[in-house]
């Protein structure tokens, strides 16, 4: 009886195993750009009216807070 090939065993399991990183690794940057793609697509009004309001509204409390720690002379 021939004794098993465990060298020959072992290295089908390496293949096996970059294979599957690589097809991993496919699936990650097809969802990356999948992603990319959604993100490009044209803004939703309300998102648009929301993110004005809160850019202004950042800048007015920063304007505040500088009047209020400043000391009146």
């Amino acid at each position: 009886m021939g004794r098993p090939n465990f060298n020959f065993q072992k290295r089908q399991k390496e293949i096996a195993k970059k294979k599957k990183q690589e097809e991993k690794k496919q699936r990650k940057l097809e969802n990356k750009a999948a992603q990319s793609s959604e993100d490009q697509g044209p803004p939703i009004e309300g998102e648009v009216a929301a993110e004005a309001a809160g850019t202004e509204h950042e800048g007015d409390v920063e304007q505040g807070e500088a009047d209020a720690v400043a000391p009146v002379a």
